[in-house]
């Protein structure tokens, strides 16, 4: 007998080609409203003082904190089976873009 709540729950997703290859980033600047969640991804190359947005992904509240739990969860697994990832961020040049200040 078939459990039709799985048929349910299954979600299908497509990845379209020109998504597939995705977009480097080495920085990522977060802002946030009352009602969403700004993610913008940033490409900088040394010595060149200005970066590009490569990707903006923009997020409900309770979507952002999904994300956050599922990054969490990504990184222990990574960290059990690699080694712990070194948390040294002193190469980030300050960012202002005339906002409340934001981390990365």
């Amino acid at each position: 007998m078939e459990d039709n709540n799985n048929k349910e729950n299954k979600i299908n997703i497509e990845l379209p080609e020109n998504v597939a290859d995705g977009v480097y980033s080495n920085l990522a600047v977060i802002t946030h409203s009352q009602s969403e969640f700004v993610c913008d991804f940033v490409q900088i190359m040394p010595g060149v003082p200005k970066g590009k947005v490569n990707s903006r992904v923009i997020m409900t509240p309770e979507n952002a904190k999904r994300l956050l739990n599922a990054l969490h969860d990504n990184i222990q697994k990574y960290e059990a089976n690699a080694g712990k990832i070194s948390d040294n961020n002193n190469d980030v040049p300050p960012i202002n873009f005339g906002t409340p200040p934001t981390e990365a």
